[in-house]
């Protein structure tokens, strides 16, 4: 499954177009944010990319989890979106 990455200083469209584009590719994309900026970025993306999905008749559903991840050798927390397509 395809990763991205979202930082507090994250441009929303940009993330949100790069969303759009892995889900219509690979059917399913993960975004990864540490960080209560990073989330909200995260977030308004997911909602931007819906509107670049409707008029494909693609609606998407987000799951959020709690994931761990290694940055330089410390151990965070991180919040996981799960996007793909409602069936």
């Amino acid at each position: 499954m395809e990763v991205l990455k979202v930082a507090s200083s994250s441009n929303p469209n940009k993330v949100a177009g790069a969303l759009a584009g892995v889900i219509r590719e690979r059917g399913k994309a993960e975004l990864q944010a540490i960080g209560a900026g990073a989330v909200n970025q995260a977030v308004k993306a997911i909602a931007i990319a819906r509107g670049y999905l409707a008029p494909s008749g693609i609606n998407l559903v987000c799951v959020p989890a709690f994931t761990e991840v290694q940055i330089n050798g410390e151990t965070r927390t991180a919040i996981k979106f799960i996007v793909f397509p409602k069936e």
